[in-house]
């Protein structure tokens, strides 16, 4: 790019909470970001220099909103990708992540072929296309079963214990994946520019939520051996790089009990994982991501202080106008960091904010996080 960053027009395709949050890193650099979401009071809506609402999925919309902009980003990865190959083929428009990886990650059965095909560990699995297929499987159970496309936030997946749960089953393509018992569950967020530059943060711990399948909270570092966590971070960069992506990578892995590391499933863009960066190491996940695809230096990625993130979730049974039980106690606390993310509707499970807390203890960290997540409540 001959122009400066300043100078270049700055698309993102979708307008969320990851959206307000980039913009927010763009605004340090100067940079102005134009944003298209399907929904017209999407967080971003006020944030961004332009916003039009629009479907990310047809080719129509995307391509008129793009054919006037330098570079493009996604911050969530069910777009029209056939547009998006035509604006950086026909009009020039840089597209990153390609469009080739946004699509390969689109679906999780492509994905997973892709993780076998390359030698990236991961867990055994079987692809199916209904659930008369998954029946017929029945001996690789226990298992998860995937949907192949359009699972989203624990959307998507199923557990099938035994032949009792496959009632359950996806009647979609997808597949069986074998149930892996792991002791812990981390996340390595890497990223990559034009230049083939390579930076990772270092690993950070995940814990779900029982009953909605989301990151519920997470500590970093997680609590890995030094050998672990070289591991986790070599299988990282070598995903990037074997997918020959532009951008920011979220990869999600589970440590066995025998200390294998297995690659369950990545983004390309920021991610639930690395929300703490913002507080807890030299450069956010958004800031890289930004400097990744404007190909600029890769930042420190070293961890400032350990930090938690914990997720504000819509307490379940509330649906209506957003309120914050508890905000004022948690402001209170020494370390917190309070982000929400402008939605004016609640719901249950759903994502509304989340909080970072930064402390040099580990047990306090910890105490702090579960403190947060029983006092902050958003109801309506």
């Amino acid at each position: 790019m001959s122009k400066s960053i300043q100078s270049l027009a700055f698309g993102v395709l979708g307008g969320g909470q990851l959206g307000r949050m980039l913009i927010q890193s763009a605004t340090d650099l100067n940079i102005d970001v134009h944003i298209i979401d399907p929904n017209p009071e999407a967080p971003c809506c006020h944030l961004a220099k332009s916003f039009v609402s629009g479907d990310l999925r047809d080719y129509d919309t995307i391509y008129h909103f793009g054919r006037d902009l330098d570079l493009i980003t996604i911050e969530i990865e069910n777009v029209n990708t056939k547009a998006l190959k035509d604006l950086r083929d026909e009009e020039g428009v840089t597209v990153y992540p390609q469009p080739e990886v946004i699509e390969l990650i689109q679906d999780k059965r492509v994905q997973k072929q892709f993780y076998k095909d390359h030698d990236i560990p991961t867990a055994e699995f079987v692809l199916t296309q209904n659930r008369a297929e998954v029946e017929a499987n029945l001996d690789f159970l226990p298992a998860v079963n995937k949907l192949g496309k359009e699972g989203y936030d624990g959307r998507g997946v199923q557990i099938l214990r035994n032949e009792g749960d496959v009632h359950k089953a996806f009647d979609k393509p997808g597949l069986l994946e074998r149930l892996i018992d792991f002791k812990k569950e981390i996340a390595v967020i890497v990223s990559r520019n034009a230049k083939g530059e390579v930076k990772a943060f270092p690993a950070v711990e995940l814990v779900f939520h029982p009953e909605a399948n989301l990151v519920e909270y997470l500590f970093s570092p997680a609590e890995i051996s030094e050998k672990i966590a070289a591991k986790a971070r070599q299988i990282a960069e070598s995903v990037i790089i074997k997918l020959d992506m532009v951008g920011l990578l979220a990869v999600e892995m589970f440590i066995t009990q025998k200390d294998d590391i297995l690659v369950n499933e990545v983004a390309p863009r920021p991610h639930n994982s690395g929300h703490q960066t913002i507080e807890g190491n030299y450069t956010s996940q958004y800031e890289q991501h930004l400097r990744a695809i404007f190909n600029l230096p890769l930042g420190d990625t070293s961890i400032l202080k350990p930090s938690a993130m914990v997720n504000l979730l819509g307490e379940d049974k509330y649906s209506g106008e957003a309120k914050y039980q508890g905000l004022e106690k948690v402001l209170a606390t020494k370390g917190a960091h309070v982000h929400l993310y402008g939605k004016k509707m609640t719901k249950p499970f759903r994502k509304m904010g989340h909080v970072t807390i930064v402390d040099e203890d580990i047990d306090s960290l910890k105490k702090k996080a579960d403190f947060v997540k029983q006092t902050l409540k958003v109801i309506a």
